[in-house]
């Protein structure tokens, strides 16, 4: 691969939600700071939205990571579980052993008992539960009765929400309007805009030990951003496919011809990205010859190589 042939210790722009690559963008980290306050004040139910390969799970990766030694977490990944299995997997994460043939009722008061320990201790518990949108709904109702436990001052338990906006129409439910109600912060996790774009690249690449000039031109950026719409997950593919195209080619920067065959190797790429990555050649000229903006539109669109 290319890693020795840049100078990189790891590749940068892997999929995994690995906390070393967390960009600290404006509004990620507006999202990020509003939890936190959050948590720390016992608000008790928070939702994070975003679009499909947005962040969303690096996202709260970094904020396990962020919250102190007061918190305990409980991290649900897969939330496709029954009521019974929830219960059974916070009461495991907070230090109760259920038995087997232990009766719901009983469970819940151990629960209870645990939480209230935890609380005299000055130690917050939190469920985070990611892709949230595939919880059933009867899930989601215990999910909500469980946040009834609580003192005459505090929250017992704290739930963050994140998920894709699907998890918007499950909770329009009129049988789901109460834990709808309870809901004191919504965050929506947008795309990086184009500004910001040669920022995450280059944040990307030196925290793969990376130490040179930018290996993105600017018209590179341009089109990188067209064809991904500013979605990580889309940005990181294509980045890495223009990377390799840059090593198969002995290329010391990444240009915009780069990038044009990335994008036209990925499907999931915006249809304009791979209309313009496939016309990128006569497309300028044409701008300009025909007067629809002059020379800085053709500029504009496709950027120095």
């Amino acid at each position: 691969m290319y890693q020795h042939y840049f100078g990189l210790r790891e590749m940068p722009f892997s999929l995994t939600p690995d906390t070393q690559f967390f960009f600290d963008s404006a509004a990620h980290r507006a999202v990020l700071n509003t939890v936190l306050l959050a948590l720390r004040h016992s608000e008790g139910f928070i939702k994070i939205v975003g679009e499909v390969g947005t962040g969303k799970t690096l996202l709260c990766r970094k904020l396990l990571a962020s919250l102190g030694d007061e918190f305990i977490t409980a991290y649900i990944p897969n939330p496709y579980l029954t009521p019974d299995e929830l219960k059974s997997f916070l009461a495991q994460e907070i230090g109760v052993e259920p038995a087997p043939d232990m009766p719901a009722y009983q469970l819940l008061n151990e629960v209870y008992r645990r939480l209230v320990a935890l609380a005299a201790q000055k130690r917050r518990v939190v469920l985070v539960v990611d892709e949230a949108q595939a919880m059933p709904r009867e899930t989601i109702e215990a999910l909500r009765l469980l946040t009834n436990l609580e003192t005459e001052k505090n929250k017992l338990l704290q739930v963050v929400l994140l998920g894709q906006p699907e998890l918007d129409e499950v909770l329009n439910r009129s049988d789901l309007r109460q834990l709808k109600q309870r809901i004191v912060f919504s965050e929506t996790l947008g795309t990086i805009d184009r500004r910001t774009l040669s920022d995450y690249l280059d944040y990307r690449l030196q925290s793969a030990g990376y130490r040179g000039r930018s290996l993105f031109s600017p018209g590179a950026v341009r089109l990188l951003h067209r064809a991904s719409g500013g979605v990580p997950r889309l940005i990181n593919i294509l980045a890495h496919k223009s990377l390799l195209v840059s090593y198969g080619q002995g290329g010391s920067q990444v240009g915009r011809a780069q990038v044009a065959r990335a994008v036209k190797d990925t499907t999931e790429s915006r249809t304009f990205g791979r209309w313009l990555s496939q016309h990128w050649l006569w497309i300028t000229p044409l701008i300009i010859f025909f007067g629809l903006g002059g020379v800085s539109a053709g500029w504009w669109m496709m950027g120095q190589p």
